[in-house]
């Protein structure tokens, strides 16, 4: 669904669980400042970046299976300029989190 009457967006239902995993990515940021601050052994710190980066896709791939599943299904179902201004955002979203 694109919006719904009170303007938030499809994912909206999991609102708390990503608002919980970016408050966890949020954490491991501040960890690696305090890492890097404290000249950590390199190997760690990326290491932590690996990690972090890891849980960022997690998100990333969250938020595109509930886009995919909620607003580019609805429009798909309801065809016309919005279904294919969806597929494209949806594809455009793939092609950025691919390069990334």
């Amino acid at each position: 669904m694109s919006h719904t009457a009170s303007g938030h967006h499809g994912y909206i239902s999991d609102k708390d669980e990503y608002l919980r995993r970016l408050k966890r990515i949020e954490g491991q940021a501040r960890g690696l400042q305090g890492m890097v601050s404290d000249e950590k052994y390199c190997i760690d710190i990326l290491t932590q970046v690996s990690a972090m980066t890891k849980a960022l896709e997690a998100v990333a791939l969250g938020l595109l299976n509930d886009h995919m599943t909620h607003c580019v299904l609805t429009a798909a179902q309801e065809g016309g300029a919005e279904a294919e201004e969806k597929l494209r955002e949806a594809s455009d979203a793939i092609a950025r989190l691919v390069r990334s």
